[in-house]
Parts: C-alpha cells; structure tokens; sequence
C-alpha cells in the first residue's frame, strides 16, 4: 500500500485503456463474456495486457470488471466468481513480470441484478470478487464506472477489507452529477470521508467533459485524482460503435487532466494501446521520467477527511432543490381514499385509430362513479394505440383521470424522460410503473427489449421529475406533478418477496399500489395484513369470468393468476350469459367480503367488456352509499 500511495502522490501513473473494446477487436464476439475469457482464452487477455505495458501503462487492470455474482449469476456462472477473478490477476500479474508497474484490480457495479438483491447480498457480492483478487495478487483496487453512490460506497467497504489500497471512480452525467443530483464535490467528500485513497472519474461523454468533473474534484478533495475519460462519442456504423478520438487528441486533453490535478490519467471505452502509448510519451516525454503534477489550491479541501467531519461529506449527498423548487402531485383520484373505496378500471387501448369504443366506456365509468381509467401500454408486447395520447384525450373529452401504464419495454433512459415530460405537459397525472412484459413475447418480429430500466428505477426516476430534476439531477421546471402507481403480485408462494419488493417501490416513490386479480378471499386478507405498514392503498384486481372454459385458461395459462379450485368448479359448463351471470356474482361475493379492508377496487372487464365493469362499479357505489345512510 505505501509504494502506491507514494508513487501517486508524488508523480503521474499512466493507466491503461479500454478491455471490452481491444477484446472485441481481436474478434471476440460482442454477446460473449469478456470476463469469462479469463478462463477459456487466457492467451488473448495475456496479450492484451503486454500491448499495454509496451505502450507504458504503468498500472495495468485486470479484466475483471463484470466478474461478479450478479452478472455471472445470469449466465449460469455464477460457481465461477472467485476462479476467474483469481484468474484475472494473476494473468495482469504475470504479464507485469517483474515490471515495476502496479496491477489493479478491475470492480465494476452489479447491474441490473442488484434491484433483485438484499443489501446484505450486494455487499457480499463485492466481498466475493474483492477478496479473490487479492488472493490473486493485485497492488490495489480500483473501482470503476459506478453511477450511484450508494453502491460505490458499498463497493468501497468491501473492498478495504482486503487491506490494499483503494481507487474509486465514478461515471458522472451531464453537468458533473450522478443520477438523483449528486455533485462531483459532494461524492468526492464523501469518498474521501468513507476511506478512499484515490477518487476521481471514469467513462462519460470523453476527456474534455470528464476534464471540469477532474478540476471540481480536484478543488473539494484532498486525495490524489484518477481520470479514465472515454474516447470521446461512438459513432455507430455497419453495425459497429466506432471512436474517431485519435491519440494524439486523447494525448492533449490527458496533458490537460494533469494539470487540473490528475495523478493517475489512463483511458476507458474506445480507448487502445496507441491512445496510452501518445499519452505516455507526451506525459513523459520518455517511459522511464515521472512528472509530477500541478499543486491544487488549497481552498474547499477536505483533507482525509476526519470521522468528525463524516456529517458534512453525507451532507453533500442531498441534491440541491431545483431553482423552480418541486413538484408536489396535483389533484389526484386518492384524494377520497379513506372516506370511500378508490374505483380505478382498466381498458385496453384500441389496434388502430378508432377510439369510439374506450372514449364510450370512459363516458359511461365516469357516469357510474368510477375515479380513474387504466390504459395499458401494448400488453403481450402487442401494437395498441400509444396510451399516453390516449391518456390526454380521455381527460380532456371525458373529465375523468386517467392512470397510464408505463412499461421499460420500449424506451431507453433519454426517450424515457422525454416522453414522461411530454405526458405532463398533455396533463396526464397518474402513471402505473411496471417493466412490462419481453417484446419476445409478442408478435412483431424484429422488435427487440430496451429495459434501460426496470419497475423500480422508473418509480425512482417518476418521483425525480416530480422534485423537478431529470435523471442527472439537473432542474426540469417545477416538477411533473405524478400520482406514481405500482404493480404488486399476491399469487405467490413467498408473499413476503413480493411485500419487500413493494416496499422498496413506496421507498422510491410510489403512492398507491393496484394487484394481480385476486380470487381467494383469505389470500386477500393476508395481504391486507402484510402491505399494512406501508401506508398506501393497495386496490385488489378483480377480473370477473364469463365462462368454465376462461377460468381454466386464466388459471393454467396467465402467469400471476390463481384461481381456487371451488371457483373453477362454479363455472365449470357455464358459457353464455349463464357464465357472465356466475362471474359477476363471484366478483360481487369477493368485493363485499374485502370490502372492509381494501382502500379501493381495480377493475379488469373481460375481453374490453366495459359495461361488466360498469355493473361492479354501481354495486360498489350504491353499497356505500347505503352504509353511510
């Protein structure tokens, strides 16, 4: 550790560049595990890692990167974490023989896994993959393109049990700040306050960006610096993401990185060996001269950051309000909840352009009492009418609210926030957040899955607009003003999962919930019970049947729906208007015996069947309005 922390206090360390991209470049196929070549071709990272040192890399990483238990886990190789990262150092440390050069340690986040994971299990997944690359025989550490802080803390405390040294670097957006609003300043300090003994940067937009991120953590934080820009913006041609940054460009903004207080200066994706050998040459002038780097200015330091100043650095984690302040929701359809039952009824967009048939149903809902309209957003992964033009129709013709389902399914982060903007400026209030169902499952060949999101950041990100920032925390107006819903399963083994999986949904945001259909009244009451604590009401599904022949196939073919054995015996041989008589009453038997505990009631007409819907709604209604004469 002390060799290091000499080494980059007192000069510049040249890192190496991008492993993803030069692995893809000597023919590895994009949809292959990089970190798994570790073990199956250990002859092409041995490589790749001796081209970086004959460039004068003087810090070489292992490609470990994405070798942890949530991202191997989801290609069955899970079993395998400790092996390749072991592997992994000790092919970097083989490569750097005996070199005096500095192997570290590659740890990347977890990904999309972690929504999944217990706080505890996240933890363990970076103790894991720390632990065997120490064993392995890594100098240091170095923590790289983490976008949320909380896990790069998480990350960080894993990592200084191992006792090495400790690089943290974080991918900032626009604007120097992290998804929610934290700054550059305020993660730095609370880096340096957490244990830290380099912080710094890496990824991003390129080097001129990752440039004003470097000076304002240069300025907040004692600490030496790390830098590892991107080569700039791919452009994607025939099929393949091209960076046209060319070395000699990369080598002049490096020579500009160190004098805004970079210590450590390599590169990130689209980088390569020629990339670092014009930036060593020109940081160096030779491979064998150390250059120290430019004093920092003193003021705004926070130097190693005593424990007794941790409330401060925690303190700047809070995102500054946006200068139009937030959003608080306007007027919403929970507004009554308490006083009597919240009525929300779904109906499906229609295929084409024709929407006589949901504006009717809308007029007639509105007619019999009920407070919003659902509109899902082409379920099945099948085309319907955009529900959020939808959404702004009815209201605007029918007067009712309306509850817009949002899937990840279809958009990406930046075509997200743009069409979640545009929805509020069409007046929609009510958003239903859910990860929709895989495009793999509809019928339109070709199309493909986003899932730049899943249902819980989504709720995350619908609460940020809300407080009047985007996804980088940076200031959007007043706020969107969102009745943010979420979806819950109560058809499960494990109702617990499910209740802890609501729970971290309320956590980012969430206001109400609406359920799978519910057809078993004691599984009701339980989860009355177990979603109690979490103060928001949680309107049950009920999706009345129509025949024996549905009841069966919702039972044995729709994933996430239960329906008793005695139920399914009640409409055995029933079709017709016998069979519609029967689910009704069923539908009415559940409603009067949940009526007592459930804030509310979700509607699901059969096969767009309004005028079934407009039935429950009036028994709903009157039975009120009979109790509280």
């Amino acid at each position: 550790m002390k060799k290091f922390l000499d080494r980059v206090a007192q000069g510049v360390l040249i890192g190496d560049g991008a492993i993803g991209t030069m692995l893809y470049a000597k023919g590895v196929a994009p949809e292959a595990n990089f970190e798994h070549l570790n073990l199956v071709r250990p002859e092409l990272v041995l490589e790749l890692h001796r081209e970086y040192l004959a460039a004068g890399a003087q810090v070489i990483e292992t490609n470990t990167f994405g070798a942890n238990c949530a991202k191997l886990s989801a290609i069955g190789l899970g079993g395998k974490v400790a092996e390749i990262n072991r592997k992994g150092a000790e092919l970097a440390r083989s490569a750097a023989g005996g070199q005096d050069v500095f192997v570290a340690g590659s740890i990347g986040p977890l990904g999309r896994g972690k929504s999944e994971l217990s706080q505890e299990q996240i933890a363990d997944c970076f103790q894991v993959q720390s632990a065997a690359l120490a064993e392995g025989g890594v100098d240091l550490l170095i923590l790289e393109t983490f976008s949320e802080l909380d896990e790069l803390l998480t990350a960080l405390a894993a990592a200084k049990e191992t006792g090495l040294p400790v690089v943290a670097n974080l991918a900032f957006g626009e604007g120097g700040r992290l998804p929610g609003g934290t700054s550059a300043e305020g993660a730095a300090r609370a880096l340096a306050a957490a244990g830290a003994d380099v912080v710094g940067a890496n990824c991003g937009a390129g080097p001129l960006e990752l440039l004003a991120t470097v000076k304002r953590i240069a300025a907040a934080c004692s600490l030496s610096v790390a830098a590892y820009p991107n080569s700039g913006f791919p452009e994607y041609i025939d099929g393949r993401y091209i960076y046209r940054t060319t070395p000699e460009y990369f080598a002049d903004r490096a020579e500009e990185l160190v004098a805004a207080g970079a210590s450590i200066v390599g590169g990130c994706c689209g980088t390569t060996p020629e990339h670092i050998r014009a930036m060593a040459a020109r940081l160096q002038g030779s491979l064998n001269l150390t250059l120290a780097p430019r004093e920092r200015v003193p003021e705004g330091r926070v130097r190693a950051v005593p424990r007794s100043e941790d409330v401060a650095a925690v303190d700047a984690l809070t995102p500054s309000p946006s200068p139009e302040g937030g959003g608080e929701p306007a007027a919403s359809f929970l507004d009554g909840w308490g006083a009597e039952p919240v009525i929300t009824v779904e109906l499906d967009p229609p295929k084409g352009l024709d929407c006589a048939k949901v504006l009717a149903g809308s007029r007639a809902l509105k007619e019999a009492g009920a407070h919003a309209i659902n509109l899902a957003e082409n379920p099945l992964a099948r085309v319907r009418m955009g529900n959020l033009a939808l959404a702004s129709m009815i209201r605007r013709e029918v007067g009712i609210e309306v509850i817009a389902h949002v899937t990840c399914r279809d958009r990406n982060l930046i075509g997200m926030q743009s069409e979640l903007m545009g929805a509020s400026l069409l007046g929609v209030t009510s958003i239903l957040a859910v990860t929709g169902d895989p495009a793999s499952l509809g019928d339109e060949a070709g199309a493909s899955s986003v899932f730049d999101l899943n249902s819980f950041t989504l709720i995350k990100l619908l609460n940020d607009l809300n407080s009047g920032v985007n996804a980088l925390g940076n200031p959007i107006g007043s706020g969107t003003g969102f009745t943010i819903g979420a979806a819950f399963n109560p058809n499960t083994q494990n109702m617990e999962v499910q209740v802890r999986r609501l729970a971290k949904k309320v956590a980012n945001g969430a206001r109400f919930a609406q359920t799978q259909p519910i057809y078993d009244i004691a599984r009701f009451h339980d989860m009355m019970e177990q979603t109690s604590h979490l103060g928001i009401p949680v309107l049950p599904g009920v999706l009345p049947l129509v025949s024996g022949r549905n009841a069966e196939f919702l039972h044995n073919e729709v994933p996430g729906i239960v329906i008793p054995e005695e139920i399914r015996r009640r409409m055995a041989g029933k079709s017709g208007d016998e069979g519609v008589a029967e689910g009704l009453a069923i539908a009415r038997e559940f409603i009067e015996a949940a009526r007592a505990k459930a804030g509310g009631f979700y509607i699901i007409p059969p096969f767009g069947k309004y005028e079934i819907a407009v039935e429950l709604v009036k028994f709903i209604k009157n039975n009120t309005e009979h109790r509280g004469h």
